[in-house]
């Protein structure tokens, strides 16, 4: 069994002006800082200039060749972690665009990996975190049971983020359980 630690991104999944999703992700990262068992990286879906499914071979069947340079330069990105935390709003009780679009254009970078979720929206984004785990599965991902719902009524004030008490505990356990399933998943990825 390897003793390198799980590399783990926490995925800032809007690329909406005035977002939320890096203050929500600073947040993640902040509580990932002191983990003892998997190393933790943010990782801006909007720093990769994806197009919309500009890809002309379907990603199952392109197997990591892609033709356009962002996209490549995303599955490296993607490629390089063993799971993933999704910071994820809720638009129209659903999954954002551009997540959703950066998810659809790879396919085996996914496999044989966990993700958690991170949502905000005024209901916690429940709805679009469901719709989540019916999506990755598709693409042989493991999601965890544990999940952050953060509401933008009673985890967000005029000054900003500022989380309930008892989420910090409930993201911890988030991370006690991708970092479980990061390991448990490993000799999968290496076959």
């Amino acid at each position: 069994m390897s003793t390198t630690k799980p590399r783990i991104a926490i995925v800032i999944g809007s690329t909406r002006p005035g977002r939320l999703g890096p203050e929500v992700a600073d947040w993640v990262a902040r509580q990932a800082k002191e983990r003892a068992f998997a190393d933790y990286e943010l990782l801006d879906v909007d720093d990769f200039d994806l197009e919309l499914l500009s890809e002309p071979t379907v990603p199952g069947a392109a197997d990591r060749d892609y033709d356009n340079e962002n996209t490549r330069r995303w599955s490296s990105a993607v490629d390089a972690f063993d799971g993933f935390v999704f910071v994820t709003p809720e638009y129209n009780h659903s999954v954002p665009a551009a997540l959703k679009n950066a998810f659809d254009v790879l396919y085996p970078e996914w496999g044989d990996k966990p993700v958690a979720f991170v949502g905000y929206g005024a209901d916690g984004a429940v709805r679009a975190v469901e719709h989540w785990r019916t999506i990755v599965a598709n693409a042989r991902m493991v999601a965890v049971r544990a999940q952050v719902a953060l509401s933008l009524f009673h985890d967000m004030g005029d000054d900003g983020l500022s989380p309930m008490e008892r989420r910090e505990g409930e993201l911890a356990t988030v991370f006690d359980q991708v970092e479980q399933m990061a390991g448990a998943l490993a000799p999968l990825r290496a076959a």
